[in-house]
């Protein structure tokens, strides 16, 4: 069973059985998958070594929406233009995050410095986000709703099981950033 982070000497450390080390894994490979982008083979090679993308579009997916949110509201030709400009550094950063946090699952025992825990943090909320996406999150009653599945066998359906994940990365990710603020308010 999974054991909170909490900040130790060593770091900050945090311990998950296989099974569960197996599933963040995979939820960070799923998330990697979203955010790689279409390549083309008509591509300026130029303009994508410096982080521009020839052609913008706005996520068809809602979940890959929430994570790649319109930086500017009321235009959409300028919100596609800040797309094309910034998308690419975007998705590079969120998959670096990702990939990174995934190399702390090495081993049960996770021992992380604050570098590391705040890139931890950042992957665990992008699934937090396509999970709350796909799961319809949009209120407190909604919130409300995920947190009362509790336990396996209470997952009788999909929605009710990415519920009990969707609780899980929460209680993962507080535990961390809990750990994360007792370690930057040490003197």
């Amino acid at each position: 069973m999974a054991k909170a982070f909490r900040n130790t000497r060593k770091g900050i450390t945090g311990f998950l059985e296989p099974g569960e080390r197996d599933l963040v894994r995979k939820l960070f490979n799923d998330i990697i998958t979203m955010l790689e982008p279409d390549t083309a083979s008509d591509e300026d090679p130029l303009a994508a070594m410096v982080g521009l993308d020839d052609k913008a579009e706005t996520p068809s997916d809602p979940a890959l929406f929430r994570l790649l949110p319109n930086a500017v509201n009321n235009d959409d030709d300028e919100a596609l233009e800040f797309r094309r400009l910034t998308e690419r550094s975007l998705r590079e950063t969120k998959i670096g995050a990702l990939r990174g946090a995934a190399l702390a699952l090495d081993s049960s025992r996770i021992v992380l410095n604050p570098e590391q825990a705040q890139i931890f943090s950042r992957a665990l909320n992008d699934v937090r986000l396509v999970l709350a996406q796909r799961l319809q999150i949009e209120s407190a009653e909604d919130a409300e709703r995920i947190h009362e599945v509790q336990n396996s066998s209470q997952a009788e359906d999909v929605e009710s099981y990415l519920a009990l994940v969707y609780n899980f990365t929460t209680w993962l990710q507080e535990s961390l950033m809990q750990a994360l603020l007792t370690n930057n308010a040490a003197p």
